[in-house]
């Protein structure tokens, strides 16, 4: 269908769905943005989120690069495990830097840090690396914290996802 000046409102069907995508995008940018937290807690996520996320890039790197190679032979499952932990530590390092993704990126690195506490006390116990469950737990705890400080955010991206 062709546009005429006297009928500004016709679309093609190709028009109607470019803008039917641009507008569920625009949507969900726009519930994910009405999700966020008042100033005060806004300001506290993001200072924890900007210092976890240093430390948590840091932290991926260094698996990544191949410093912690004997904590995961002490474990066990093989080096691939190094490589898939570090890898998940560095994305969601950088996920809690990207408002969009920060509560999801802080729910997966709760769900990281849960693991590693549950294997520092059960696997690694009675080695060098058993103790580093008093630093995991509560990170753990930190990382639920966040991402429960940015449910709302996690809520309306599913939603956005869903449409």
């Amino acid at each position: 269908m062709k546009q005429t000046r006297d009928d500004p409102m016709k679309q093609t069907t190709k028009e109607t769905a470019v803008i039917a995508t641009t507008g569920r995008v625009t949507a969900a940018r726009l519930a994910i943005r009405e999700a966020r937290p008042r100033r005060l807690t806004s300001i506290l996520l993001w200072a924890a989120q900007i210092l976890l996320a240093v430390l948590f890039v840091n932290f991926g790197l260094a698996k990544l690069t191949g410093h912690q190679v004997q904590e995961f032979a002490d474990i066990g499952a093989g080096q691939w495990f190094r490589y898939f932990v570090g890898a998940a530590e560095l994305a969601g390092g950088i996920g809690l830097l990207m408002p969009w993704l920060a509560g999801l990126a802080a729910a997966g690195l709760a769900a990281v840090m849960a693991g590693a506490s549950i294997t520092n006390l059960t696997v690694l116990h009675s080695t060098s690396y058993g103790g580093m469950v008093f630093l995991t737990a509560p990170l753990c705890a930190v990382f639920a914290l966040l991402a429960y400080g940015r449910r709302q955010q996690i809520k309306a991206l599913a939603v956005a996802i869903r449409r």
